[in-house]
């Protein structure tokens, strides 16, 4: 059985360091702040993007280059016998229809792998992906079972301002107003391709209860008798965010809750201060 490379990109996640000692590539996503290119990770860390955007620079997401991901490619293919690709979700940026139209040059061997995930919930299918790889399983095989368990996750989000939302058309101006007047916070949810409205609620109580409501009916229904896990994510301060994985963990006793900061491409167009909570189904394999 041939050797297996995991690749990924820094909206998993997983930093640089962390994919050494994972032994993957993370692929830095690219931001341009007032037309300045940045790279997650690279030149551009948590700190330094939440200062910018609270200073209300021009911040724009774009995807890593052709060039870039073809060297790495190249560069891996020397040492191994197989590629599995994860990018971010396909319906949140365009960079894995590029990839996986870059893939068609590679005969099989690049396995690009679309299966609608971002942040902590990406971060598992790569965990998941390394796994099977160390277990020998080819390429194909790995693509097999995360494309067939990609849907078996969610993700809930509530914001701390509706500042953004506006701003990238995802609320008109008279509904931010309205709502930022009336202290409403919309709960949105990555289900798939999108970051969609879930709920709308007023304040940050009810806005928790609603996000671990929503968590519990997964549970109760769609993975009712199921492995599961239960992460969390933040833009908010490192006190607030402990104070949220807290919440999760009184209200799910028993489960292991790993928290992590949501993905920057996500933060551009939410914000700082906001708080999300995500369960998975642990893949079958």
């Amino acid at each position: 059985m041939g050797k297996v490379a995991i690749v990924t990109d820094s909206n998993s996640g997983i930093t640089q360091k962390e994919a050494k000692e994972l032994g993957i590539r993370v692929l830095p996503m690219p931001f341009y702040i007032n037309e300045e290119l940045f790279f997650e990770d690279i030149t551009l860390t948590q700190e330094e993007f939440y200062q910018r955007l609270a200073e209300d620079a021009d911040i724009s997401t774009s995807q890593p280059s052709p060039g870039d991901v073809i060297d790495l490619w190249e560069e891996l293919l020397k040492e191994y016998d197989e590629i599995v690709h994860i990018p971010m979700s396909s319906g949140l940026s365009s960079s894995c229809e590029t990839a996986i139209g870059l893939a068609r040059d590679y005969d099989g061997k690049v396995h690009v792998i679309d299966n609608q995930r971002i942040s902590i919930t990406q971060r598992q299918s790569v965990l998941e992906a390394i796994e099977m790889a160390e277990k020998g399983m080819s390429a194909q095989e790995i693509e097999d079972v995360l494309m067939r368990e990609k849907l078996e996750a969610s993700i809930y989000i509530t914001v701390d301002t509706l500042k953004y939302l506006k701003k990238g058309g995802r609320v008109t101006p008279a509904a931010a107003a309205l709502g930022t007047v009336l202290n409403l916070k919309p709960v949105l949810q990555i289900q798939g391709e999108k970051l969609d409205s879930y709920a709308k609620v007023r304040g940050w109580k009810a806005a928790k209860k609603t996000m671990l409501d929503a968590i519990q009916k997964d549970l109760d229904g769609r993975f009712k008798g199921k492995e599961v896990y239960i992460r969390a994510a933040y833009t908010c301060t490192e006190d607030e965010a402990q104070a949220w994985k807290k919440e999760i963990e009184e209200r799910f006793p028993g489960y292991d809750v790993y928290m992590d900061c949501l993905s920057l491409s996500v933060s551009c167009h939410i914000g700082a201060g906001s708080r999300a909570v995500a369960c998975m189904k642990k893949a079958e394999y």
